[in-house]
């Protein structure tokens, strides 16, 4: 018996364990997410388009934390660093254009522990 209550902790355990290390933000996702706003971000683009505000959106729901929002910091500052036209204003009013608050700052100079 005292077998089966310590082979069911452990199972539990195992679970437990995976099911939190699928939670960690993947960059990939973020910026999959910015990329239909590349147009907007290097002014191109007067307004955002309607699948780049979906995207926003999508990062809101992937970051309902904030150790997941500076993860996804993190991925979005990587990811404004490599586009080297970006238009700081336009990116930081990316969210509000775009109707959403997601707690993350759009730049390439953003502290993401803060």
């Amino acid at each position: 018996m005292k077998g089966i209550v310590i082979s069911m902790f452990l199972v539990l355990a195992m679970v437990h364990l995976m099911v939190h290390q699928g939670e960690a933000v993947e960059c990939n996702e973020v910026k999959k997410s910015l990329a239909p706003c590349i147009q907007y971000l290097t002014g191109k683009a007067t307004d955002p388009p309607e699948n780049c505000c979906n995207g926003v959106d999508n990062i809101k729901t992937i970051t309902p934390n904030t150790a997941e929002r500076q993860e996804a910091c993190e991925c979005v500052k990587t990811a404004a660093a490599l586009i080297p036209n970006i238009d700081q204003v336009a990116a930081a009013a990316l969210p509000s254009k775009c109707k959403v608050d997601i707690g993350i700052p759009i730049s390439k100079n953003t502290n993401c522990n803060e």
